[in-house]
């Protein structure tokens, strides 16, 4: 019997920032949007149910424009998890938040925001990152 494998390649069209920071997400997010005039808004979390493995529970915030999109994602599962890995982004599991970026311009335009956010206090490093590089890219697609 033939197998057939589907293999579909994702073009991630947005900016993605990882930052290491030991503040609150909800701390976070009130800085950012002080700081970058945004608003910010808790939604509900994202979660990813992995059959055999577990789940994971993503903590989501939104800023959106008519124009743009921001995201600050906590990159570990806010709930406990049986994971070995319990990231939203394994590859990079070094940093504590993500920061995605669609259609960004202005304040939100890639070096301008990296160079805000590696200013504000909470935030004790931070970087850019091409996400079609990543190997778990498909977990921040929405």
């Amino acid at each position: 019997m033939k197998t057939l494998t589907l293999d579909v390649d994702y073009d991630c069209d947005f900016d993605l920032f990882g930052i290491v920071s030991s503040s609150r997400e909800h701390k976070l997010a009130w800085t950012l949007n002080s700081t970058l005039r945004l608003r910010l808004v808790k939604q509900q979390d994202l979660i990813y149910d992995l059959f055999t493995q577990g789940r994971l529970v993503i903590s989501n915030y939104l800023h959106a424009t008519e124009n743009s999109t921001l995201r600050l994602l906590r990159n570990r599962s806010v709930d406990p998890s049986p994971l070995k890995k319990p990231f939203l982004a394994p590859d990079i599991k070094e940093y504590d938040y993500l920061i995605q970026v669609s259609n960004g311009a202005g304040p939100l335009a890639a070096e301008e925001l990296l160079g805000q956010l590696t200013r504000l206090p909470e935030v004790q490093y931070a970087c850019q990152f091409d996400p079609n590089t990543l190997k778990f890219k498909e977990n921040l697609l929405f």
